[in-house]
């Protein structure tokens, strides 16, 4: 079928359409360039880029299934075993690893299962509880003779720490632990995505869930101005620089969107409140001011047995070990000084 030919006014409103839908994409395409300049410029991304490396442990936990476990540093001394959170991968702890090596602190380090190196989990079992059984696994395998680490978790990770609390002997594996960006249950009640009143609490529980935490939909593989900037609004604080949310996001987007999925799950209908007496050890809090993920600091802290310390760092989400790594490589040397029992110079 012949199309009719435009003339006139019919001509002049096709040429505005097509003139500013080219527009839209050259403008589209400025943005995107003008984007990745600033994450290539940021000097944070030559760090972040070249994250350690370390001698390499295959271990498996109780149900089978394999995790990827790498130590840095002198295996004689204090040690500290590091559980990132959800999406993210070892190399998240790339700052806090490089710290306390410096610091003479042997660090273990390992992907959770279904995320990084490590490999999904058997029988697709994403309980938290399972969480707690690779801590306990990587603690046999990683922990020489006699000693006790101290444990420290980042969001799912110290889901993790909880989790394992509630079922093993603390005191035979651990001589202190701490808890960043930290919630132990009513994630979908507490969070904060969308900052409104009352009456929208329904709508953001369901944001929360289908949009978010149980969210199976498969991520843009390249950064844009739109997905860097919602990762930065949800998860990050005002002083986060660009290559440290792209770090994060490249994290997030090669995260399988089904493990993505069923952990998110679990963490939304899990409740870990009576497991967190049972962790009878030195304990400190870390969490961000702005931290829109995981509000929960004072509550957790109010029910340890024994809280060494709550810091609620300023200008701060829930991405403290990238945005506050001084503040929390401090805190874990600190720990693990005290722990060890001996005081920092």
């Amino acid at each position: 079928m012949k199309l009719p030919s435009l003339t006139g006014t019919g001509r002049d409103r096709w040429l505005w359409a097509a003139a500013g839908t080219a527009g839209l994409l050259a403008a589209s395409g400025l943005l995107e360039r003008a984007h990745m300049r600033r994450i290539a410029r940021d000097p944070e991304r030559q760090v972040l880029d070249d994250p350690p490396r370390g001698r390499v442990r295959n271990v498996h936990s109780a149900d089978g299934t394999r995790l990827h476990v790498e130590l840095f540093g002198p295996e004689d001394r204090d040690t500290v075993v590091l559980a990132h959170g959800w999406t993210e991968t070892l190399p998240y702890w790339t700052y806090v690893i490089r710290g306390l090596v410096d610091r003479g602190v042997c660090v273990v380090a390992y992907d959770q299962r279904g995320h990084g190196d490590s490999d999904p989990a058997t029988g697709r079992d994403y309980a938290i509880e399972r969480f707690g059984e690779d801590l306990e696994a990587v603690l046999a395998a990683c922990v020489e003779g006699p000693s006790r680490a101290v444990v420290a978790g980042h969001s799912l990770g110290a889901m993790s720490i909880v989790a394992w609390a509630g079922t093993h002997d603390v005191k035979r594996r651990v001589k202190a632990a701490a808890l960043l960006n930290a919630g132990v249950g009513d994630l979908i009640a507490q969070q904060l995505l969308l900052p409104v009143p009352g009456i929208a609490h329904a709508v953001n529980r369901t944001i929360a869930m289908r949009g978010f935490l149980g969210n199976k939909t498969p991520l843009p593989r390249f950064s844009t101005p739109l997905s860097y900037g919602a990762i930065r609004y949800i998860a990050f604080g005002p002083g986060a620089s660009p290559a440290q949310v792209a770090f994060y996001e490249r994290m997030l987007v090669t995260c399988p969107p089904d493990v993505r999925a069923d952990i998110g799950v679990a963490m939304s209908e899990m409740d870990l409140h009576n497991a967190l007496p049972r962790l009878t050890v030195p304990t400190i809090v870390i969490a961000g001011a702005v931290d829109r993920l995981t509000p929960h600091a004072r509550r957790i802290a109010d029910m340890l047995p024994e809280l060494r310390r709550l810091t609620v760092l300023e200008n701060t989400g829930h991405m403290t070990p990238l945005e506050r790594p001084e503040a929390v490589t401090e805190a874990l040397a600190e720990l693990a000084a005290l722990a060890a029992g001996r005081s920092l110079a």
